[in-house]
């Protein structure tokens, strides 16, 4: 419906005067014509230097334009522009605002104008005045509001030239990234809301509270013209470190007093939340959170916009591009660097033109809103072009450095005994292994790794480090050796170990994990350890595992071996392990990140050479099913039903399902059995209704109170279609 509203006369009226009594604002078609339906239900919303349309309509007399000239007038802030109402376009300067009559006569009381911004208008909520001047008089009229936004249809600096990519960057409300290890990659869907009710006035709020507005309004109204700008102001307002802004981090500890963050699935909740507390943090996210919730924030602006997820991506602080990882004789990773490999982070890309750095620097910029390093003073990272980064064009604006560490730094895998280092090895390959995004259209990954990285990039080679060394722990990188990368791991293993290496004498090792483990399976794994010298060998073997989070956190071991193992000259052995459900159960949960490290001991020359690998364990399945498919109208009720089996060889005590989905369902549902025996189904069925178009996620999780965590989770894509369709 078009939203008509009655004039605001802030000016003395005369009487046989033409006088505005009502505008309409053509939203519906305005916002078809501007490919913003669904945005708003409060305001016009159109986008800058496109003409949209409104209707004046006026009592007492009719309007003659031989007598009295109209006269629209914006105003953001202090700042103002008016503009004569001409009957012709054609002197229209396209860096100025322009209005013309597009349609009059047709109702003696009306008439039609076309407004258009200049393409490089500020992003923001305007006010519209209308003055109906004579030579004797001025009557001005409050017309109302209109929410401007960039314009990737035209060309604007956010400009993209594909309707494909349109679709995917701009329009679409549902995203998928990627999580866990590379070598077992799970996908987490994402509902980025931006057509639910409140989300794009809670991002114009977002502008309106950050620190440039507070200290000088009038100035960042006039640098919101420029997405380089937006983009820095907005990383920064996702997180709450230096601002009013949205969520805050948490990466430890009890979540109690807030959410989970891998509770969320949903930017329009953390939104809603955030909005309607006043701007109080949202309680808590992580990397995936910050950023889905800016990726919808600069998606409802205009700016295109997709998440990407780095896999192995280093935290380099002191940028000597070099990350030191620590481990003790016996294989234990320890906590001893200040910098860290996350197993997976995700940011942002959004689409510009860079015409502060040249063309040549346009397109995918990274923008990374996780509060890692400041940046400038705050916690925000980026726009960095990325080509900037495949290119090591290091001196370019923002934070290039730091974010290009993060896809290209060597890892520097130290065994330490005693206060001193006996034995290293550098991988030069392992960090940003694989960089993925969701393809235009499709729900498989898009492999953006040559876009960062010159070279291509494959599975890390199996590496061993050896060579017994005096160094203490602060080793810099320049004294680091390296040598030849060796064999890589084949079949249908996990891969190849991520660190391998090879002594003067000849001797080398691997760590394979067997297939993708699941919870409730045993965890396979082997160590192959090949004698290259002309003699034999008496080595002691020591094997390691210890539950970590993925941004390098690591726990106590919870399963530990050793043994003495005898090589003969040339030989290759092979040595498998086991680790049953039993010795791991009351430890991990579904996802859980495990490392598992190798170190293979000369017993005679002190020797030591360490392999080690990381992998997720994969949930059990929880089935998920909506009656009918899973394309549901708008409005209707649809059921749906969950069930989870239990696949454990034992009976799981106070078992929860839990259901819950925005858009979909008001409140959690839960069922619970205070038993679940093996082979037992728990199940629950759901009534769902969503009240706005659009994709939306339903989620169920299960636990039981034998375990600390979340044992399973699960998602499901529901694709709500317009009651008129």
């Amino acid at each position: 419906m078009d939203f008509v509203q009655q004039s605001t006369y802030i000016c003395g009226a005369e009487e046989g005067h033409c006088q505005l009594k009502l505008v309409n604002y053509e939203a519906d078609e305005n916002h078809i014509s501007h490919e913003t339906q669904g945005l708003s239900r409060k305001h016009l919303v159109v986008r800058r230097g496109k003409p949209f349309k409104i209707t004046l309509m006026f009592c007492g007399r009719p309007w003659n334009p031989l007598m009295e000239i109209l006269f629209l007038e914006v105003w953001l802030g202090d700042m103002s522009e008016r503009m004569r109402v001409q009957f012709s376009d054609e002197w229209r300067d396209p860096l100025r605002w322009s209005a013309k009559v597009y349609q009059s006569g047709i109702h003696p009381k009306s008439v039609t104008i076309h407004i258009c911004s200049p393409v490089l208008s500020s992003v923001a909520l305007y006010e519209l005045l209308l003055h109906i001047e004579t030579r004797h008089n001025r009557r001005t009229y409050v017309v109302g509001t209109f929410i401007l936004l960039c314009n990737p249809w035209l060309q604007d600096p956010v400009y993209m030239p594909l309707d494909a990519h349109i679709e995917e960057y701009i329009k679409s409300d549902y995203g998928l990234m990627y999580i866990g290890t590379p070598l077992n990659i799970n996908r987490r869907p994402w509902s980025f809301g931006q057509y639910e009710p409140g989300v794009l006035e809670a991002c114009l709020q977002l502008l309106q509270v950050s620190p440039q507005h507070q200290k000088d309004k009038n100035e960042d109204y006039a640098l919101r013209a420029d997405p380089v700008y937006l983009s820095r102001v907005l990383c920064a307002m996702v997180n709450c470190n230096d601002d009013l802004g949205i969520l805050m981090g948490k990466w430890q500890g009890s979540y109690k007093d807030g959410v989970k963050p891998t509770d969320w699935s949903s930017s329009a909740d953390i939104l809603h939340h955030w909005a309607s507390s006043n701007c109080s943090p949202v309680r808590y996210g992580q990397c995936w959170v910050f950023a889905s919730v800016l990726c919808t924030v600069m998606r409802v602006l205009g700016i295109p916009s997709r998440v990407v997820t780095v896999f192995n991506a280093a935290h380099d602080g002191d940028g000597s591009l070099s990350i030191e990882e620590y481990y003790s004789s016996t294989g234990e990773k320890l906590n001893l660097s200040k910098d860290s490999i996350w197993n997976f982070h995700v940011w942002l890309e959004c689409w510009m033109r860079r015409p502060d750095l040249g063309s040549g620097f346009d397109g995918w910029q990274v923008v990374d809103p996780t509060p890692q390093e400041k940046s400038a003073g705050i916690f925000c990272c980026g726009p960095c072009p990325v080509v900037a980064i495949q290119q090591h064009c290091l001196g370019a604006p923002f934070d290039t450095p730091f974010i290009h560490a993060s896809v290209d730094a060597d890892i520097v895998r130290l065994i330490v005994r005693d206060g001193l280092v006996v034995g290293r090895k550098v991988n030069t390959e392992a960090v940003g292994q694989l960089i993925y995004t969701k393809s235009v259209g499709s729900d498989r990954p898009e492999n953006l790794t040559p876009a960062y990285k010159s070279r291509k990039i494959e599975k890390p080679a199996t590496m061993m480090m050896v060579n017994k060394c005096s160094a203490t722990f602060g080793s810099s990188r320049s004294t680091l050796q390296s040598c030849p990368l060796l064999g890589r791991a084949g079949g249908s293993s996990l891969g190849g170990s991520s660190s391998l290496g090879r002594s003067s004498q000849g001797l080398e090792v691997s760590l394979n994990i067997e297939g993708v483990p699941s919870m409730g399976d045993s965890i396979i794994m082997c160590a192959t350890v090949t004698n290259q010298s002309n003699s034999p060998r008496v080595l002691m073997e020591y094997l390691n595992a210890q539950l970590k989070e993925f941004n390098s956190g690591l726990q106590e071991s919870f399963w530990r071996m050793s043994k003495k193992v005898h090589i003969k000259a040339g030989e290759v052995l092979k040595l498998a392990h086991t680790i049953p459900p039993s010795e791991y159960e009351a430890y991990l949960a579904g996802d859980d990140i495990v490392n598992v490290a190798v170190v293979i001991k000369d017993m005679k020359t002190d020797e030591r050479a360490l392999a080690a690998q990381e992998f997720n364990i994969s949930s059990p399945q929880i089935t998920i099913e909506i009656e009918g498919g899973d394309s549901i109208r708008l409005k209707e009720k649809q059921k749906a039903q969950v069930s989870f089996i239990n696949t454990f060889s034992k009976t799981l005590n106070g078992a929860v399902l839990t259901v819950e989905g925005s858009g979909l369902l008001e409140d959690k549902q839960q069922a619970r059995l205070a038993l679940l025996k093996p082979g037992e189904k728990i199940e629950k069925q759901v009534s769902i209704m969503a009240s706005s178009p659009g994709t939306k996620i339903l989620t169920a999780t299960f636990s039981h109170s034998d375990c600390p965590s979340v044992v399973s989770r699960s998602f499901h894509k529901v694709s709500v279609k317009n009651e008129k369709h």
